[in-house]
């Protein structure tokens, strides 16, 4: 691609200096504007003339150091990371929204003249990249209608450039389904954190926890009752979030029709559902339960009591509509269960052997979906982030970094 071309509204060339990034590397910054009138913004790192485009994005992360561009640009390709519209807060995060955002940026690349276009989920990345796959490969109006909060999506009418390839870096399946295998079923009351069931309690002895950093040993017949209790939460909060809709949609229509000031406000206010205690995944706190090369604790710590308790966790707050749209794992449909089985591009998928987010069994689950005649599957040491395991040895992202550039280079050349 010419460097005029990616001289774009009259931006700017800049030198960037992040750490490890090849000699001769430039970037822009570009303002973008989405199909239904949103902002949000990208950046394109590219030396030379590339033909093919990297894109990074997650749903509510910024990524404009994300630590595998360097390893992009070696392989020959241009790397875009995309800023969402919730950068740093999914407190309204809807997915079926948030494919506005990715479809901005793959147009605008399109536009640019780049003739593929390679999706690179890392972690939740994964699942949006992935569902925006499979709605962009269907017909508009086979597309999903509402989200299931039942806001009206515009789907069918929104211009989805189709990826040529798609590479998956510690991919989770989505983070309602995430959520599902983390989230603590000895919550009784959601109106009351501190309200346990004793016989569901994860951090109780009785049960199988030892204090930390000792192993847990859960014996399975609790796993199997937990694992039930923990769907049987997630659909208790499914019905709280669509009372509260039915509840603001039905004052809003009152308004409408004459009702009183009353009606008028409960239809404009959005309440805010408070989730707590969402970091309980029993394989944190006990390794023998698909085990690998993990450490003890979660993404969040290592301490279960700080991070299921405290006020930093997945899902703390939330409107209902983002409840049932990106955290509850039984109405949110950017689930790669289902989702990935529209994949049927050149698919990598590189695990790290000691992630404490995604675990051996679940890489499994996803990698056996995808369809695609022509996928491969790497694992690399290192933990969620590619960091190392342990002191001295290097980390595993760079080791990534390199197995991904040496797949791209064939998209790169030809």
């Amino acid at each position: 691609m010419p460097n005029e071309q990616l001289e774009t509204a009259g931006l700017r060339n800049a030198q960037w200096t992040m750490r490890g990034l090849p000699a001769g590397t430039s970037c822009i910054p570009v303002p973008l504007a989405t199909a239904d009138g949103a902002s949000c913004s990208g950046f394109l790192y590219w030396r030379g003339s590339p033909k093919t485009v990297v894109c990074l994005m997650h749903p509510r992360e910024f990524l404009v150091t994300h630590y595998l561009i360097p390893a992009i640009i070696e392989s020959g390709c241009a790397a875009w990371t995309q800023t969402p519209r919730s950068v740093g807060n999914d407190i309204r995060l809807e997915h079926e929204i948030a494919l506005f955002d990715v479809a901005a940026g793959l147009n605008h690349l399109r536009e640019a003249g780049f003739q593929r276009i390679v999706l690179l989920g890392n972690s939740g990345g994964s699942s949006l990249y992935t569902f925006y796959n499979q709605q962009a490969l269907l017909e508009p109006a086979k597309r999903l209608e509402r989200t299931p909060g039942g806001r009206p999506t515009g789907l069918a009418e929104l211009a989805m450039p189709a990826p040529d390839a798609i590479v998956y870096v510690a991919p989770h399946p989505g983070q309602g389904r995430l959520l599902m295998n983390a989230i603590d079923p000895s919550l009784t009351d959601e109106r009351d954190p501190m309200s346990v069931d004793p016989a569901l309690d994860p951090f109780a002895a009785s049960n199988g926890f030892a204090e930390p950093p000792s192993s847990a040993t859960y014996a399975p017949d609790f796993v199997g009752r937990y694992r039930a209790a923990q769907e049987k939460r997630v659909a208790r909060l499914d019905g709280i979030a669509r009372d509260l809709v039915k509840e603001r949609l039905a004052a809003r229509k009152r308004a409408k029709e004459g009702g009183t000031p009353a009606d008028r406000i409960k239809g404009a206010h959005t309440p805010v559902m408070a989730i707590w205690r969402t970091d309980a995944d029993l394989r944190c706190w006990d390794l023998k339960l698909d085990p690998s090369d993990r450490r003890y604790g979660s993404v969040w710590g290592r301490d279960p009591f700080a991070s299921n308790y405290g006020a930093v966790g997945f899902a703390r707050f939330c409107t209902p509509e983002a409840w049932l749209s990106t955290w509850s794992g039984l109405t949110s449909r950017a689930n790669m269960y289902e989702t990935l089985k529209s994949v049927e591009q050149p698919v990598l998928m590189i695990e790290y052997s000691g992630d404490n987010t995604i675990f051996p069994g679940d890489i499994d689950r996803l990698y056996g979906t995808i369809p695609s005649a022509n996928k491969q599957r790497a694992k690399v040491r290192g933990d969620h982030h590619g960091r190392p395991l342990a002191k001295g040895e290097p980390a595993g992202r760079d080791a990534a970094g390199a197995r991904i550039a040496e797949w791209l280079k064939p998209l790169a050349l030809t």
